[in-house]
């Protein structure tokens, strides 16, 4: 049994290892060779990779829970101002990023996409944070059941309406809204069709994984043994886990429509990595492991932002190879990487270069106790 504490040292190697695994999966050498798990699924399914982003969610629900308490969880005043600034802030760095790299000519604001990650993080904690500071804990096993239920009853009904797929990339309500609202010009278009994973609709059930982390997070913090603690965790994650592979029968696990069973599945699998983190680091005090990690994670929503620039920069510069102009991210793929380990291992190696090499720049701001907060 150990003591409780404000802060354990296994939530904070979390979030480095879960940013560390999205720098990885983000810079392949090339997207024609990736080891499979490190690519999303296409359309229905969850890969090692489609783990990363509700990972993030997840942490964020239980650090609120850690955070808020700092106010008393009051429903207005500065919690209320707090919580307001963050997600305008995160909203506005996330719109920055996709309009870098503030070149005019390359402004096309009649294709300027409004969303992505940073922006479903802002409005998801936004959307979960007004609800965690008015509900208890059945209140808020309620209100993320109905809102799980209302969502695949949302989708479900307009494939009745409609007689088409509800669940299909091309006829699914979530693709409907979007583009009702936002226009197609200013969708996401890396699925081939203009269609955003990081939409509106879909937003809602992504709310709900940051409530399972926020109430995972009161399970830490209001215990007095956290081994204990630990187990029941596991089971928890282990339940929720067998609840979304059932649902997933029904309404398919699918990271791009966010689906109930996906908030499910990988919220049950969020619970049991942080419950044997818990286990191994603060109970059993196994630790030195943790501390690339934790230096990852001090730093999460710079590193977030820093490597979207870098891969933008290294897209956007040309360099002559064989007497064909490439972009700077495929000459430094096919001149050092793909000659020394070949196509697949090279590609691997080139993103392994970028987690070593951000890691080394996290080092000295966590040296110099840099750390920019938002």
């Amino acid at each position: 049994m150990i003591e409780k504490q404000d802060r354990l040292i296994s939530l904070d190697a979390f979030r480095g290892a879960t940013i560390a695994l999205m720098i990885l999966v983000n810079n392949p050498g090339t997207w024609a060779h990736v080891y499979a798990p490190l690519r999303h699924a296409n359309w229905h399914g969850c890969t090692l990779t489609d783990l990363v982003f509700p990972f993030f969610l997840f942490i964020v629900g239980v650090s609120m829970r850690f955070s808020f308490e700092k106010y008393e969880f009051c429903k207005w005043g500065p919690l209320f101002k707090k919580v307001l600034g963050r997600s305008i802030t995160i909203f506005a760095i996330g719109l920055l990023l996709n309009a870098f790299p503030f070149v005019r000519q390359d402004w096309d604001w009649s294709h300027f996409r409004y969303l992505g990650v940073l922006q479903r993080i802002a409005l998801a904690y936004l959307g979960a944070s007004f609800i965690v500071v008015r509900a208890d804990i059945s209140g808020l096993v309620k209100i993320s059941l109905g809102l799980l239920v209302g969502y695949w009853l949302l989708l479900m009904g307009y494939g009745w309406y409609s007689g088409l797929d509800p669940y299909a990339l091309k006829t699914n309500l979530a693709l409907i809204v979007d583009s009702y609202i936002l226009g197609d010009n200013h969708l996401y278009g890396g699925t081939g069709i203009p269609f955003d994973p990081e939409g509106l609709l879909s937003t809602i059930p992504s709310i709900v994984t940051i409530i399972i982390g926020f109430l995972v997070g009161t399970m830490i913090k209001t215990t007095k043994n956290h081994e204990d603690n630990a187990q029941r965790m596991a089971v928890l994650g282990a339940l929720l886990i067998i609840l979304g592979w059932i649902w997933g029968f029904v309404f398919p696990i699918n990271k791009q429509l966010w689906t109930s069973s996906y908030v499910l599945f990988t919220g049950g699998i969020a619970t049991i990595v942080l419950a044997a983190m818990i286990w191994i680091v603060d109970v059993k005090g196994i630790k030195t492991w943790t501390k690339p990690f934790v230096i990852f994670g001090a730093n999460a929503i710079f590193l977030y932002a820093a490597s979207s620039i870098w891969a933008k920069i290294l897209l956007k510069i040309r360099f002559d190879l064989n007497c064909q102009m490439i972009s700077g991210y495929g000459y430094l793929y096919k001149t050092v990487f793909q000659p020394f380990a070949g196509d697949l291992n090279g590609s691997f190696l080139f993103a392994l270069f970028h987690v070593s090499m951000f890691w080394l720049i996290l080092a000295w701001m966590y040296r110099k106790k840099i750390f920019i907060k938002i």
